[in-house]
């Protein structure tokens, strides 16, 4: 059993994109399954997959990602003070934004196996806690 994160873009894929993301993540999902693999994210993804839906007016929209991510077997994990000190530290590199920041100290900070993004950026940063990054293209679940 692993605990593997996903970045908020894994979750718009999953709720909005009907291709070959979507496709890519719904296999991840099925094989973290099989292997009784923890599924974490963080209270920004939330924050962040909220905007758009709530910006254009659609609670039905926005009720589809809260209910989401209140399903069993996903674990939205608070930005607490620990989470904070590890943020203070990814933010020394300047090539992370704070959202992404944010998301990687969440990560951190519950000793993840996998983080993954369809970031690219993100996927090539080694942080301390998280014993691999990766990108939704390579990810090896």
């Amino acid at each position: 059993m692993s605990r593997v994160f996903f970045d908020t873009n894994l979750f718009i894929f999953f709720v909005e994109d009907r291709g070959e993301r979507h496709t890519r993540v719904m296999s991840i999902l099925e094989r973290m399954s099989e292997r009784r693999d923890e599924l974490l994210t963080s209270t920004m993804t939330l924050a962040e997959v909220l905007v758009k839906p709530l910006a254009v007016g659609d609670t039905a929209w926005a009720d589809r990602y809260e209910k989401l991510l209140d399903t069993p077997g996903v674990s939205v994990l608070p930005f607490d003070r620990s989470c904070a000190r590890a943020y203070a530290r990814l933010r020394k590199d300047r090539t992370l934004k704070p959202p992404d920041a944010m998301q990687l100290a969440c990560a951190s900070n519950a000793r993840c196996d996998l983080f993954i993004t369809d970031d690219d950026r993100l996927s090539r940063k080694i942080v301390p806690g998280i014993h691999f990054t990766t990108s939704l293209d390579r990810a090896f679940v």
